[in-house]
């Protein structure tokens, strides 16, 4: 019989890869690689996973990464913009091929362009951008001029979901701005993106960032299917636990699986964390009751605090021109240690976003 991993001990060991346990001395490459790569959609708020788990953040260095081309933003797992470093883009973009092509396939996009050659369109997509970088709306009309009983939006899709491109700086460097400018991937990376799938490097690598895991946690996580066989190849590789359900989850042998009773500091995530959305039941991260709290129906969720390792408050930043204050709303009353704690962090995640500002303000609202 397997031994039975409770929600705590599960928690623990997604906490403890994820560097949410301790803060840590990595630099930002070698972190974003252990953490699976960062979701990435948004233009900085990704950058608070950094702050969240490293000694000395430093995100002016992180931004210099991404336009000296160390690390680079692309659609990868679940068909969304990941940061990731150029050498693990190269094959979890042949391994998310499918699921890419999934998505158009279901979207609008996919019946506005349904019938055409999309390989006639990828094909002058990537002569287009090869040209220079361009946003998706100007790319999408260079497409119309060819196709112009298709909106260009629509075949612009087509290129982002069947080219291997990437969103080049400035968008997503620390404190630039910028539209979403695309590039194909080789010609950015100076890599051929033409890596055959690697399942079984995909499962090892989420059950590294996110273990102990299941076949439906590494599915939800990375958005492909059908992932049972390859995990049932690597069984003599790996190691078995069941949860509390009688789940069967598979671990890495040598991984990190501290006690449930290990501390858990406070933690404030950003809203796309994939800490929150790399498993199937997320009950080891978050309760039921809150994750319906932070279940957006526009699609953007809200940041969240982890207390005792579990969502517990959602956060949000506003500024004026006098002051930053950072706006804590708990989903459950705090005792005098937990608002003690969430007000040295949130102090912390203040300097880190607005190092030069006086006049913060921390506000911890009442439960509603």
């Amino acid at each position: 019989m397997s031994t039975v991993l409770s929600r705590r001990a599960l928690n623990r060991a997604t906490l403890a890869r994820q560097h949410l346990l301790a803060r840590v001395d990595l630099p930002a490459v070698d972190l974003v690689t252990r953490l699976g790569g960062l979701q990435a959609q948004t233009t900085h708020s990704w950058y608070v996973a950094f702050q969240s788990r490293l000694r000395e953040p430093d995100p002016e260095a992180v931004g210099r990464t991404l336009t000296d081309g160390g690390l680079v933003r692309m659609s990868l797992m679940r068909s969304t913009l990941h940061l990731v470093t150029p050498e693990d883009a190269r094959w979890l973009r042949g391994t998310t091929r499918e699921v890419m092509a999934r998505d158009l396939a279901h979207s609008t996009h996919g019946r506005a362009t349904a019938g055409l050659d999309l390989d006639a369109v990828v094909d002058l997509g990537r002569a287009i951008l090869e040209e220079r970088p361009l946003g998706p709306k100007d790319l999408g009309a260079r497409l119309a001029e060819r196709w112009p009983e298709v909106p260009g939006t629509h075949l612009a899709y087509v290129v982002r979901c069947l080219l291997p491109v990437v969103q080049i700086p400035p968008r997503g460097v620390w404190g630039a701005v910028g539209s979403p400018v695309l590039a194909p991937a080789d010609t950015w990376t100076g890599l051929p993106m033409d890596a055959a799938p690697d399942h079984e490097r995909l499962v090892l690598r989420h059950l590294a960032a996110f273990g102990p895991a299941s076949v439906r946690d590494v599915q939800a996580w990375s958005g492909l299917t059908r992932l049972a066989p390859v995990v049932s190849g690597l069984r003599d590789r790996l190691v078995t636990f069941r949860d509390e359900a009688g789940a069967e989850l598979f671990d890495l042998p040598d991984a990190p699986r501290p006690g449930p009773d290990v501390p858990a500091p406070v933690r404030f995530l950003y809203d796309f964390d994939n800490v929150l959305r790399a498993h199937a039941d997320r009950t080891r991260m978050i309760s039921p009751d809150s994750l319906r709290r932070v279940t957006a129906r526009n699609g953007m969720p809200p940041a969240t605090v982890l207390v005792d390792g579990s969502v517990a408050a959602s956060w949000k930043v506003d500024r004026d021109r006098r002051a930053r204050t950072l706006d804590v709303f708990p989903f459950r009353p705090l005792d005098g240690s937990e608002t003690e704690e969430i007000i040295e962090e949130g102090r912390r995640l203040l300097a880190f976003l607005s190092p030069i500002q006086e006049g913060h303000e921390i506000r911890l609202h009442d439960p509603d």
